[in-house]
């Protein structure tokens, strides 16, 4: 249920009062549409279909850590509650996301999410970070991981030459 908004916290009862405040500041209320969908996910008889989900989700996190540890990269938040990894491409001299994103689509068709998207602004964090979703078919990650790992030596000798090139001005 992707993109529903539905959720709920499991935590100590000495933090319910502070969360409760909280939660008033971030939303009013799920729409009643959603919670009744989400009220019929959750029904014993939707368990298999639910384990079904949490296994491929399981299955194609593996399957991106590797391919990622493969390329090198390996400043990875691995993801033990969501369906996306945030990983941090600073130390091969990534300093535009949003760029490295809006390449990596024009020229494989492979899409990533800019870090900017998700740290304070000006923090330069976001510059260097990227979100990788693994919540597709396997197939589909697979080899959307393999087109990421042809393309990415080649990304990284084009940013060591503009490097090169800015240091000679």
């Amino acid at each position: 249920m992707t993109g529903w908004r539905i959720g709920w916290l499991v935590a100590p009862a000495h933090l319910s009062d502070a969360i409760n405040r909280l939660n008033q500041n971030l939303f009013i209320s799920a729409p009643a549409a959603s919670q009744r969908a989400a009220l019929a996910a959750l029904q014993p008889s939707t368990k298999p279909e639910l384990e079904a989900h949490v296994a491929r989700y399981s299955t194609n996190r593996t399957l991106v850590l590797e391919a990622l540890r493969r390329m090198g990269i390996t400043d990875a938040a691995p993801a033990h509650g969501a369906f996306y990894i945030y990983i941090d491409l600073g130390r091969f001299g990534v300093t535009d996301s949003a760029a490295l994103s809006a390449t990596l689509l024009d020229e494989v068709g492979v899409a990533l999410t800019p870090g900017v998207d998700f740290e304070f602004p000006g923090s330069g964090r976001g510059e260097r970070r990227v979100r990788i979703s693994f919540c597709g078919d396997t197939a589909d990650i697979e080899a959307g991981m393999q087109k990421l790992a042809s393309w990415w030596g080649g990304y990284l000798e084009r940013l060591e030459r503009a490097d090169q090139k800015k240091q000679k001005q």
